[in-house]
């Protein structure tokens, strides 16, 4: 897991992956680049994560990719990310195309489900809480 402050540099990141798994004899490499669109009038998005339960979410997932002869790694923004830039990158590479497509699928729906990152809109310059974009976390918040 990797992250990093402002927008990532998909390309760069992607590219290493690429060259660190050069002779792993994986059959099948499928990235998912998460982007930001411009809606609602936002100039970015801006994004909080809580890394310790967010790498605990992760190191499951490297368990559950392994037991399948695979391998998941994952890239996200802290901070803001104007739009058309990407704040999340994530791939799967496997022996068989099937697992690889699976996980995937599987990987970034539970992220954006369970992930801890909670996320704002930028607009004119104001960090607003989007709230309806945003992790819940049983037993967090002021009234748990």
């Amino acid at each position: 897991m990797e992250l990093y402050q402002g927008s990532l540099d998909v390309k760069a990141i992607f590219g290493r992956w690429l060259d660190e798994e050069s002779e792993s004899n994986y059959g099948a490499y499928i990235p998912f680049v998460g982007t930001i669109r411009a809606e609602d009038n936002i100039e970015a998005l801006s994004f909080d994560i809580y890394e310790p339960v967010l790498q605990t979410w992760f190191n499951s997932w490297v368990k559950k990719a392994e037991s399948k002869g695979a391998k998941v790694k994952m890239a996200h923004a802290i901070g803001d990310v104007p739009v058309h830039t990407s704040s999340y990158l994530s791939a799967v590479f496997s022996p068989k195309r099937r697992v690889a497509l699976e996980l995937i699928d599987e990987f970034v729906e539970d992220f954006k489900a369970n992930a801890p990152i909670w996320k704002y809109d930028v607009i004119d310059g104001n960090r607003i809480y989007a709230e309806d974009r945003s992790t819940p976390m049983e037993g967090s918040g002021l009234l748990s």
